[in-house]
């Protein structure tokens, strides 16, 4: 177990921590000099169990607050130290906010110093604190009295930190994949660079290979001490100083950066949350941000009322940060001087348009409520596809926990991105009615390609997902499909007795040459160019032949040698142009175009300046 000790410069944390410990957590030869915590100081305390307690000593001075916020990640329980002279000071009551917004639950007040006051001025400074922290929701906290010099209260109080470790449970983020923020980075000779941190979330074990941020590179696990002792693994809630080997150097990583279970998905530059502030924020106002180790700038855009609660707001970040949901965020006034609130990340994927909106923001409190993962994902499922990927990220899954999770839904899993089956339904009904109108509009043809139909139906769902559904109404006889179209079972009815005769003959004269114009068909055989009209395009919808635009047709056969001209360009050269199509047919210019533009059109190929770059292959 970790304790984090909070309280005003020069109330005698590092003192205290050395009495029950016996190590003195100052290391910076400033701090020794100038006799007061700069940097953060840890001390452990071995256990007749073999296991230790850790102390993280934050720094006191305002100065250097920000090495408190690095030291108070992933903290659960609290020393609060207040010096029996001095009483509630200004930095008193800024720790102990922040403590509040950092979601720390337990707090523990120790008064120090107490030699040095009358029994009187005791009670009125435990009468100060427990007023104090009733206003900021902590009741009945417990105290304890104390004086380093003279061991007062040491005894019991060493006795009740021992209670509070072996009474501690497994760390609540212990399942998830491994988190560590970064605070310390130097090199031992003979051993190589050390990074140190506590962690935030999963397990660690010497010989795993895992992802550091500032190199963006993976590195292997060489040895382990948690807690300041060799351990072959470790976990959440644990403070470990870890070394690492693999193609980096001291240069490369620093403070801020993350030792990661796997490469991290995405940076975030823009994400929601929901505030708790100490006071009013404005609109686009300026503030530092504390996550992690690391400290950057940025702005809040509110999203709703001040009164309303909770407050949702949209953070705009001057620099991009490793950020998952949950995630707590300490907002300073620009000038450094004041903690302003708390951000608790709700959605990593601030969308552009309608953030304010009422039906969006009560989702978003929707989430700001959410307890669980498994209420997250059906909160997230209506709105449409999921990226597991995504998905696992913004909530830490490992694998097994992911695939656990999946199960208890009901829905399609295609290619690492899922829908529920009642969007699938409508995303079904969708491509039906999507097919049933481009009928209605082009009923010469005889379908479409799958590729476009996709892109005319679903276009912002992924690829893979809707190739699936469409299978499936293939299976199911919804959609059938014809030399690679696909059309309504009920479109592209049978040539009659009459048609059939004509075609036969017409036919002929395709096997001799084409392309065909309406009318030049016509004349050959002599017959009503409306007649003609209608025949061949009875004979598109059958798939016998394709119009690459009005009236003008060539057969399937023809279609598909040229759809290898294209396929052929594009495997030497990435793609074809509508010169390198003339030469290869020796034909003119407009009509290589008119073939080009309709494999454009069907969503074989598309167009990107003069190249026709291949996009589905399975078409043709």
């Amino acid at each position: 177990m970790i304790f984090a000790t909070a309280g005003h410069v020069d109330h005698g944390k590092t003192t205290l921590i050395q009495a029950i410990t016996g190590v003195d957590t100052t290391h910076l030869p400033e701090e020794k000099k100038r006799g007061m915590t700069i940097d953060l100081g840890y001390a452990y305390w071995r256990q007749d169990d073999g296991t230790s307690i850790g102390f993280v000593d934050v720094p006191g001075h305002e100065k250097f607050l920000s090495n408190m916020l690095s030291g108070i990640g992933g903290i659960s329980h609290a020393l609060l130290i207040v010096a029996c002279d001095d009483g509630v000071m200004a930095q008193t009551i800024e720790h102990i906010s922040i403590l509040r917004l950092a979601g720390c639950p337990k707090v523990t007040v120790i008064l120090t110093k107490a030699d040095r006051v009358t029994a009187e001025r005791i009670e009125e400074v435990r009468s100060q604190t427990t007023d104090m922290l009733a206003n900021l929701g902590w009741q009945k906290p417990d105290f304890f009295v104390t004086s380093a010099p003279s061991g007062e209260g040491i005894s019991a109080l060493r006795d009740y930190l021992v209670d509070l470790h072996q009474k501690a449970q497994q760390h609540p983020q212990w399942h998830k994949r491994f988190r560590l923020a970064i605070d310390r980075v130097f090199s031992i000779k003979g051993a190589g660079l050390v990074v140190t941190g506590t962690a935030l979330a999963g397990q660690i074990s010497v010989g795993d290979t895992f992802w550091l941020t500032g190199a963006d590179k993976p590195v292997r696990i060489r040895a382990l001490h948690a807690q300041n002792q060799p351990v072959e693994s470790a976990g959440a809630g644990h403070r470990i100083a870890i070394n690492i080997t693999g193609d980096v150097s001291k240069e490369n990583v620093s403070r801020g950066d993350w030792l990661l279970s796997q490469a991290p998905n995405y940076q975030s530059h823009k994400v929601l949350v929901s505030l708790i502030a100490d006071e009013p924020l404005k609109h686009w106002q300026p503030v530092h941000i504390h996550h992690g180790t690391r400290h950057i700038t940025g702005r809040v855009a509110l999203l709703n009322d001040a009164h309303e609660t909770p407050q949702l707001a949209e953070l705009i970040l001057d620099d991009p940060l490793w950020l998952v949901d949950n995630d707590r965020l300490i907002l300073r006034d620009i000038s450094a001087q004041r903690t302003l609130a708390a951000a608790k990340v709700l959605y990593l994927h601030s969308p552009r348009r309608g953030k304010r909106q009422a039906e969006f923001l009560a989702w978003l409190h929707q989430l700001d409520n959410a307890d669980s993962v498994s209420a997250k994902l059906a909160l997230c499922l209506p709105k449409g596809e999921i990226s597991l990927s995504q998905f696992s990220w913004a909530q830490q899954l490992t694998e097994n926990a992911l695939t656990q999770l999946l199960e208890t839904f009901d829905l399609i899993n295609v290619a690492g991105v899922i829908l529920s089956k009642e969007n699938a339904d409508h995303a079904k009904q969708k491509l039906l009615n999507t097919l049933e109108e481009y009928h209605q509009q082009h009923n010469d043809q005889m379908g479409i390609g799958r590729s476009r139909l996709k892109r005319m139906a679903l276009p912002t769902y992924h690829d893979e997902l809707v190739y699936h559904l469409i299978d499936q109404l293939r299976k199911e006889g919804a959609i059938s499909q014809s030399r690679g179209w696909l059309h309504l079972p009920t479109h592209g009815l049978a040539f009659s007795p009459e048609q059939d005769a004509l075609w036969q003959k017409a036919k002929v004269y395709f096997e001799q040459s084409e392309p065909w114009w309406v009318r030049d068909l016509a004349n050959e055989m002599k017959n009503d160019e409306k007649v003609i009209r209608s025949l061949l395009r009875k004979a598109a919808q059958l798939g016998l032949i394709i119009p690459i635009i009005a009236d003008r047709y060539y057969t399937h056969q023809s279609m598909e040698k040229f759809a290898s001209i294209i396929v052929k360009y594009n495997e030497s050269n990435g793609s074809v142009t509508a010169a390198d199509f003339r030469d290869e047919l020796s034909v003119g210019r407009k009509l290589a175009v008119q073939i080009l533009e309709y494999f454009d059109r069907t969503g074989f190929t598309r167009r990107k300046k003069d190249l026709h770059i291949l996009r589905d292959k399975g078409l043709f």
